[in-house]
């Protein structure tokens, strides 16, 4: 008499793991919060740190990405494809030097309030083939933005894609050092900096924010 056996399921008529969706959700509140922690803290942090922000155990965190330099590469790879899309913005502007104007003031909003977002593009903190490999996948949009307004005859002709970062490496230092006094300070050295790189300009351009008073200057520096 033979044996009888059960039939065993073949794989791919499995269900999907019921977690599934919970995984993923997870996986962006964990995203979302160390997107918080690192504008605010810098890159520093640890992934415990995080999932404390995030709400959620830190056994789960590591489910989700093996270290933080997983979560890092996550974030800011989200990061970039954002820059690229206010460069893109920019392009797409009709006059364009305020299409220079447009670039250098909304991502010089994002490096101002997001130390980590300062310290793995401009610094290197994370590592200097990281920081640009990044920096590269920025540079063909920023570049676009830049020789058109050239070819207009509306930006200095000696500027380069690499004075981008560099700008917005002297503007985070302003927005960092007065982030407690005056976090809006930076836009006046924005005005500054934009006022030179112009071609041609029949006069000044009005500054958006005063000046620090003395007093304000020395609280800076406690």
């Amino acid at each position: 008499m033979s044996r009888q056996t059960t039939p065993v399921p073949s794989l791919g008529n499995t269900p999907p793991r019921p977690l599934r969706a919970d995984a993923e959700r997870n996986r962006r509140r964990i995203i979302a919060a160390a997107q918080e922690v690192f504008a605010e803290r810098g890159l520093e942090v640890t992934l415990d740190d995080i999932a404390r922000h995030a709400g959620v155990g830190v056994g789960t965190a590591y489910r989700r990405f093996a270290n933080r330099q997983e979560l890092i590469e996550a974030v800011f790879d989200d990061a970039v494809q954002h820059l690229n899309g206010l460069a893109e913005a920019a392009l797409a502007h009709e006059d364009p030097w305020e299409g220079v104007v447009q670039l250098f003031q909304t991502a010089g909003q994002d490096f101002a309030r997001d130390r980590g977002l300062r310290q793995i593009l401009l610094e290197s903190t994370h590592g200097k083939a990281r920081a640009t490999a990044l920096r590269e996948r920025l540079t063909p949009a920023v570049d676009a933005v830049i020789t058109r307004a050239q070819q207009a005859g509306q930006l200095r002709g000696d500027i380069e894609p690499t004075d981008f970062p560099l700008v917005q490496l002297m503007l985070g230092a302003i927005a960092q050092h007065t982030r407690d006094i005056a976090p809006d300070l930076w836009q006046r050295y924005l005005m500054l900096i934009l006022d030179g790189l112009r071609h041609d300009r029949g006069h000044p351009t009005p500054l958006p924010h005063p000046a620090l008073s003395g007093t304000e200057f020395d609280q800076t520096r406690t």
